[in-house]
């Protein structure tokens, strides 16, 4: 019979090499979530920037836009020349609102870190299995 149980030293040492392996996977893991961070709160800033410059200069135009309409169209048909203006506002704020939910939605954080976690956890059920 060789089913005698494999000496303590091998034991020993296979599981000083698993524990170094999982602390250097660990390790990459939480790296590359560290780096995805960075990444999300650069993407984030910008976002925001580019929000923020878009509500600045689009309130200007809008401002300006009405007054000009408002203008023109006083004397003739004032209510009409509101009332169209407020279906366009309404309809672009519509307009704005819809992608910003659909970008809500499709918004993958830590997609790679998620990733590879699930290849890790696969390939350790493999290895135990």
């Amino acid at each position: 019979m060789s089913d005698a149980a494999p000496p303590l030293s091998e034991i020993k040492s296979a599981s000083k090499r698993l524990a170094e392996r999982a602390v250097l996977l660990g390790e990459n893991r939480f790296r590359l979530l560290l780096l995805e961070l960075e990444e999300e709160r650069a993407r984030l800033l910008q976002a925001l920037l580019f929000a923020l410059g878009l509500a600045a200069f689009g309130l200007l135009a809008g401002v300006a836009l009405t007054i000009v309409v408002l203008l023109v169209f006083w004397e003739s048909h004032p209510l009409l020349a509101m009332s169209l203006l407020t279906a366009v506002y309404a309809g672009a704020a519509l307009f704005f609102g819809l992608r910003l939910v659909r970008l809500q939605k499709s918004w993958e954080a830590f997609s790679g870190t998620l990733s590879q976690l699930q290849k890790d956890i696969a390939c350790l059920a493999e290895i135990l299995h």
